[in-house]
C-alpha cells in the first residue's frame, strides 16, 4: 500500500503548471467515498479564541456549502460500479479543548480520531462514506513519516482500520499560505484533500496516476472561485485538464 500522499509545498503560481508526465488517473479497484459524510475536529483551545473562532465558523460554513456544490458533481466522472460519488453533507463539528502536542504524528492523529469516536457522543459514528477532518491550531507541527508540515507538506489524508481522515495543519508559513488569506489557503488545501479522499481514500487503491499522484496533486495550487470560496482545481480525465 502506498503511504499517504500529502499536499506538497509549492510556491503560489498564477499560470498552469504542466504535470510531470501526461496525466491520466486509472482506477485500481479499491473503495471510493460515495455521498461523503464529513465530520470536523478543531483540536486545541486556540480555536475558541479570535481570530481562529471566526475561522472555525467559516470552515464549517465552507463544508456545508462545498459538500452540496457542483464540485461534488464534477467528480461523478470517476464513478465505478458500486461507488457513485455524489453530493454529501457535513455531519457535525466540535472544538476539542485538550491540547495537542507541539509535534503531532500520524499515530497521534489516529489515536485522537479513534478516541473521539469511541468516547464523545457528539461525534458521528463511522460509515463506509465517513471522512473526519482534523484541523490543527497555530504553532503545532504535523509529522508524517520523516516529513513535516510547513517544511514538506500542507496537509494529507489517510486511513486506519477503515476510518478515513484528513489532517490540516494551520497555514502559518509562507509555503502553505501561498500568498492567500488564511481562509482562502485553508479552503484551497481542504478542497484538495477532500477530492483526493473521495477518489482515492486508500492511497493508490482508487483513482491514481503513478507519475503525478492523485486528482489534486496534478493541479496543485491552481485555484478558482466557487460560491465565493477559493478552491483548488481538480484533474478531469474526461477533459484532459484541471477544472
Amino acid at each position: 500500500m502506498r503511504p499517504p500522499r500529502p499536499i506538497q509545498i509549492v510556491p503560489l503560481r498564477t499560470e498552469a503548471v504542466a504535470p510531470v508526465a501526461a496525466a491520466r488517473l486509472t482506477y485500481r479497484g479499491g473503495p471510493l467515498l460515495a455521498s461523503p459524510q464529513v465530520f470536523l475536529f478543531f483540536w486545541g483551545d486556540a480555536w475558541r479564541a479570535e481570530p481562529q473562532a471566526m475561522l472555525m465558523q467559516q470552515l464549517n460554513d465552507f463544508f456545508v456549502f462545498v459538500l452540496a456544490s457542483p464540485l461534488m458533481d464534477q467528480l461523478a466522472e470517476y464513478d465505478v460500479q458500486d461507488f457513485s460519488i455524489g453530493r454529501g453533507s457535513r455531519t457535525g463539528a466540535i472544538a476539542v479543548t485538550t491540547a495537542p502536542p507541539e509535534i503531532v504524528t500520524d499515530t497521534d492523529i489516529q489515536q485522537f480520531v479513534r478516541d473521539q469516536i469511541a468516547s464523545n457522543p457528539a461525534v458521528s459514528q463511522p460509515t463506509p462514506s465517513s471522512l473526519y477532518f482534523v484541523f490543527l491550531p497555530p504553532g503545532v507541527t504535523s509529522e508524517l513519516d520523516t516529513a513535516s508540515s510547513c517544511v514538506n507538506f500542507c496537509g494529507y489524508h489517510s486511513n486506519v482500520d477503515g476510518v478515513y481522515y484528513a489532517v490540516m495543519p494551520y497555514p502559518d508559513c509562507g509555503g502553505c499560505a501561498g500568498g492567500l488569506t488564511v481562509l482562502d489557503a485553508m479552503t484551497t488545501t481542504t478542497s484538495h484533500e477532500l477530492c483526493e479522499a473521495l477518489t482515492d481514500p486508500i492511497a493508490g487503491q482508487g483513482w491514481y496516476d503513478d507519475s503525478n499522484g492523485e486528482i489534486g496533486d496534478i493541479c496543485a495550487w491552481q485555484t478558482r472561485q466557487l460560491g465565493g470560496y477559493t478552491i483548488q482545481l481538480e484533474w478531469s480525465n474526461r477533459q484532459g485538464a484541471c477544472l
